[in-house]
């Protein structure tokens, strides 16, 4: 038995048009650029990454809760894909990322870190903190995702092993349980690329002998 009125989606569209009403998703442009900050160009490109800390990278993606959405920052080095730093917001506001920037900069220094063109990472204490310790500013051009593809991959194994399979019910729920998740991506879980080591060990023997030579 059919019940109610078979409609249009156009038409339900239309209807929800009228009334406001829209789904709860984080709207485009995440890394939308201010006009006003400095940009840097990309650095990456035919470079052999052969060393931890070589290059660090960065990203922000959205995480959903039970009645709406966070935005997930993680800091990884390139080489061992190893997860730095990681933190978790309920706005876009600069100064909970530029934090994050400086817990992972008292862990070590990278020689390049890269970026999108974001506000963000353009911001002038992010950059501030980057410049004052000698570090290189390497940024994706425009539309181009696959210029921090490893940070890319990495919110694929985020979103599909962790995120989808659990629904948060506020900020800090979904902070304990990514907290328990990197810890298992850095410390148990192997890497076809790395030769089947985690990223712990790879990053801690690249790190650790790159110390001894110097």
């Amino acid at each position: 038995m059919l019940l109610g009125y078979v409609v249009n989606h156009k038409r339900v569209r239309r209807r929800n048009a009228k009334l406001g009403l829209e789904a709860i998703y984080p709207k485009p442009n995440l890394s939308k650029p201010d006009k006003q900050h400095l940009k840097f160009p990309y650095l990456l490109r035919g470079i052999e990454i052969v060393h931890a800390n070589q290059v660090w990278a960065t990203d922000i993606t959205y995480i959903r809760l039970r009645g709406g959405f966070i935005y997930l920052l993680a800091i990884m080095d390139w080489h061992s894909r190893f997860v730095i730093e990681f933190v978790v917001s309920n706005s876009l506001e600069s100064s909970v990322f530029d934090e994050a920037l400086k817990r992972a900069m008292t862990r070590g220094r990278p020689d390049i870190f890269n970026s999108d063109q974001g506000s963000q990472f353009t911001s002038i204490e992010w950059l501030r903190v980057l410049q004052d310790s000698g570090v290189e500013i390497s940024m994706d051009g425009r539309g181009r995702c696959f210029d921090n593809i490893f940070v890319e991959r990495l919110w694929d194994a985020v979103k599909y092993e962790e995120v989808y399979l659990n629904e948060y019910a506020d900020v800090w729920q979904a902070t304990a349980s990514l907290a328990r998740y990197f810890d298992f991506y850095n410390h148990e879980r192997p890497h076809q690329s790395l030769g089947y080591k985690t990223p712990a060990e790879v990053y801690g023997q690249r790190a650790l002998s790159k110390a001894d030579k110097g």
